[in-house]
């Protein structure tokens, strides 16, 4: 077996990753829409915030078999290397995995990080290499998805108007696409509040979110063609900012849009930010985006709060994602 190092300008190697991820993604998790060559390589050059990310293609015979996603975090968890790992469907149970995370573990030492984890949709086969290796199961995310079509006429202008007595308080500012400049530093202190979030049995420290870290964020979702839209709670007597969330629409395929953070740090909480502040998004889209048929989410399934929020908004369970981690 050969592994070889890729970047986003390396057309070959995407799209013979692309095709390993479809493979995957129809056996393991069908319900997301396929990996377009378009989209793919946005995800290769930004990432989730443009942090350094390596990818990885093992190969044999020169057929590439499995890929391998790295993230050495500089940020935050400076000790931790995270890894996705997929292997194609037909050479599973044949040791290319077990290979690839060799590279990979290597790569985390030289690079002196202690700690070692990865994240897969939950399967018979993900569960037993995570075993094998050593691994714990750590955390594990529900992945949701709202079909607008199937909601009732005025849907989302009722879960609005339910939460928006409690939330009086507050009014809400829609953003559409980078935030104004002097938003940046308190956006910067909601996205930290996700800190509060369960994180269950997961070995990692705080994550860090300073100014620089939010423009990352947007101009990855946007320059990789997207279009972002925000909506903040701010509160009206102090003018600070109570909460906001982030709807993306993919301009390849805009009938897809994905719901990004969602945030409301503690002292905020009780006045159903959290249900308005998803709300508002639909309600938006439905005049901006008209053509969006789904939004899909996901959170920790540990967070009963977001969880009950979700359901109010008719989101359904499609999947589970196990993360697993060990020393390294």
């Amino acid at each position: 077996m050969q592994v070889r190092e890729y970047d986003a300008d390396d057309a070959e190697s995407v799209e013979a990753d692309r095709q390993i991820l479809n493979a995957a993604h129809r056996s393991d998790c069908p319900w997301l829409p396929e990996v377009t060559p378009y989209r793919r390589q946005m995800q290769l050059r930004y990432g989730w915030d443009q942090s350094p990310e390596r990818h990885l293609l093992a190969c044999i015979d020169g057929k590439a078999v499995a890929l391998a996603e790295v993230e050495l975090g500089e940020w935050d968890n400076r000790d931790l290397v995270w890894f996705y790992l997929v292997v194609h469907p037909e050479h599973r149970r044949s040791g290319v995995g077990t290979a690839l995370l060799s590279e990979i573990s290597t790569m985390g030492r030289r690079d002196g990080r202690t700690k070692i984890g990865g994240a897969w949709w939950q399967t018979p086969a993900t569960e037993d290499f995570a075993r094998h290796h050593g691994f714990e199961l750590a955390s594990q995310e529900i992945y949701r998805r709202v079909t607008l079509a199937d909601l009732p006429a005025g849907f989302a202008d009722m879960a609005y108007a339910e939460a928006a007595p409690h939330a009086r308080d507050y009014e809400l500012v829609r953003i559409e696409g980078y935030a104004p400049a002097t938003m940046l530093p308190a956006l910067a202190d909601l996205t930290a509040s996700i800190n509060d979030a369960p994180i269950d049995d997961l070995d990692i420290e705080d994550e860090v979110f300073p100014v620089e870290r939010i423009q990352d964020y947007e101009g990855a979702a946007i320059k990789s063609g997207n279009r972002l839209y925000r909506v903040v709670a701010r509160h009206r007597e102090t003018g600070r900012l109570g909460g906001h969330t982030v709807v993306v629409v993919d301009s390849e395929r805009p009938e897809l849009a994905h719901q990004h953070d969602t945030s409301v740090p503690r002292h905020h909480r009780g006045h159903r930010l959290g249900l308005i502040l998803k709300a508002d998004p639909m309600r938006w889209l439905a005049v901006a985006e008209p053509q969006v048929v789904s939004i899909d989410t996901w959170n920790a399934e540990s967070n009963d709060h977001m969880i009950r929020v979700n359901e109010r908004l008719s989101y359904r369970p499609l999947g589970r994602e196990l993360a697993f981690q060990r020393r390294l």
